[in-house]
């Protein structure tokens, strides 16, 4: 059970009295801040935004969670959550590599096998279970007014940062060159090959659960989760030119609020002084598509908490500190392991990067590990 709210409501109960005029302010917001984009920056980002919305309100009306998925896989032997997850990568493959094949500015979540990766998807795998969310699911459940998460957010973001300066020492460590199989195999060879590896998956978590893979057994509102992002991360492919990601948004915005007080010189490090990175440091947050899809889910999950207010669980000041640590180290693994659930795993395996392969083995393992802390504190 999540250990940070109490369990959301039915998405069938009926909306409360005020809802409307709790969700009123909230979508004149979004509006004008669309109006804004689609003005002043570019409708690109425009776009993203509701992309960014689309995926929030999915997230956190389904109750789409990675980590509660891979939780409930080991401590109730319920493959439900996982299955739902195969689903969403399953589609999106199908979705995402042709698209990449047939439109050459359009490019993959690569990532190089490295120590790094290896180091920093064990460790998220553990700290997400502690802090209860990946990425993704530390930002709809901020939305939706979860005080845990919500304190988490800044220490993700500072965890984000301090990896991505400290990033080229991890990678001199030991790594190797992306691998994006759309690029070595084609689209028929890249997909054969995921579908098969996912196959190979389904019948591992059948065999070891004892509940064989059977869409019945999937709660329709994670079937429709999973086709919601699908066709939400096929949205950002198009639209951005990149898969949908987390990460590197709250890196930014570390570094960006670490350059205004003072306390950084981007031109002394190897990450932020590489030509992309300095000219998004230097920009408005608008600009960067990460951030403005990070921005989208935050609202389209405060839309959703608008119907169905939470009432979160209360912390002891132990687990508030453990949960606190656990969310610096979930954006600081995150950065290591170039993404959490959903750049390495989601946009890596859909894409074709090999990345995202390394990272599921990785990240179970320490969702063992996490799930010990976790029963034991929590």
């Amino acid at each position: 059970m999540n250990t940070a709210a109490a369990p959301l409501r039915s998405a069938a109960t009926p909306a409360r009295p005020g809802a409307w005029a709790r969700r009123l302010p909230l979508a004149l917001g979004t509006l004008a801040l669309f109006g804004w984009l689609l003005w002043s920056v570019s409708s690109r980002q425009a776009l993203l935004l509701l992309v960014g919305v689309g995926l929030g309100a999915t997230l956190a009306g389904a109750r789409f969670g990675f980590t509660t998925g891979w939780r409930h896989l080991v401590e109730s032997r319920d493959p439900a959550g996982v299955y739902g997850q195969i689903v969403l990568l399953a589609l999106l493959a199908a979705l995402s590599m042709p698209i990449l094949a047939h439109f050459p500015e359009t490019t993959a979540a690569l990532g190089p096998p490295s120590i790094s990766l290896l180091v920093g998807a064990f460790v998220f795998g553990a700290c997400m279970q502690v802090a209860d969310g990946c990425g993704s699911g530390q930002l709809y459940k901020a939305g939706l007014g979860v005080p845990l998460n919500m304190a988490i957010l800044p220490l993700f973001a500072l965890g984000s940062f301090v990896g991505s300066a400290q990033l080229n020492g991890w990678l001199a460590l030991g790594a190797t060159e992306p691998v994006g199989l759309v690029q070595r195999w084609g689209v028929g060879g890249a997909l054969a090959a995921t579908l098969a590896g996912l196959a190979v998956i389904t019948l591992g978590v059948g065999a070891w659960s004892g509940q064989h893979f059977s869409v019945r057994r999937i709660p329709r509102r994670w079937l429709w989760g999973a086709l919601g992002l699908a066709l939400l991360a096929t949205l950002n492919l198009m639209i951005a030119g990149q898969p949908w990601g987390v990460v590197y948004g709250f890196g930014l915005w570390g570094a960006k609020a670490a350059t205004a007080l003072g306390l950084f010189d981007p031109t002394q490090n190897a990450f932020w002084s590489d030509p992309g990175h300095a000219e998004r440091l230097h920009q408005t947050l608008l600009l960067d598509v990460t951030s403005i899809t990070n921005i989208g889910i935050l609202a389209g999950a405060l839309w959703v908490a608008a119907r169905r207010p939470q009432t979160p669980r209360a912390l002891t000041r132990k687990q508030w500190a453990i949960g606190l640590v656990a969310g610096f180290l979930l954006g600081y693994s995150s950065r290591l392991a170039f993404g959490c659930n959903v750049g390495a795993m989601v946009s890596g395996i859909s894409t074709g990067s090999v990345h995202g392969w390394l990272w599921v083995p990785m990240a179970f393992l320490g969702t063992l590990v996490g799930l010990r802390v976790r029963r034991r504190f929590f």
